[in-house]
């Protein structure tokens, strides 16, 4: 889940979720950064950098209901190979192949 409560306490929840021996799947980089199994989802980055695109046509005086809603192009898969150590886990080579990070 992308929602505030899994963003403020990623590091305290993914460690209850390693003590119990649970793999987690995220949306975000950022809760596999802080100990979480893998993430699959859109990369914040590419959405931020594309809001500024956004601004920039509003800015030069296109209007905003002129503007299409884009959905996000850009995703990252990416794998921590600590937390699947820790869990007794071994990923796949092909899964690592594909994998846009690898956190060993």
């Amino acid at each position: 889940m992308t929602d505030p409560l899994f963003t403020t306490d990623r590091i305290r929840l993914n460690t209850l979720a390693l003590t119990a021996r649970l793999p987690t799947m995220h949306g975000t980089r950022e809760q596999v950064d802080a100990g979480g199994l893998l993430s699959y989802g859109s990369d914040q980055t590419d959405l931020f950098r594309r809001a500024g695109d956004y601004v920039d046509k509003i800015l030069r005086g296109v209007k905003p209901a002129e503007i299409p809603v884009e959905q996000p192009t850009k995703f990252d898969l990416v794998v921590n190979l600590i937390t699947a150590k820790a869990l007794g886990l071994t990923m796949p080579p092909m899964l690592l192949a594909r994998a846009d990070e690898v956190i060993e």
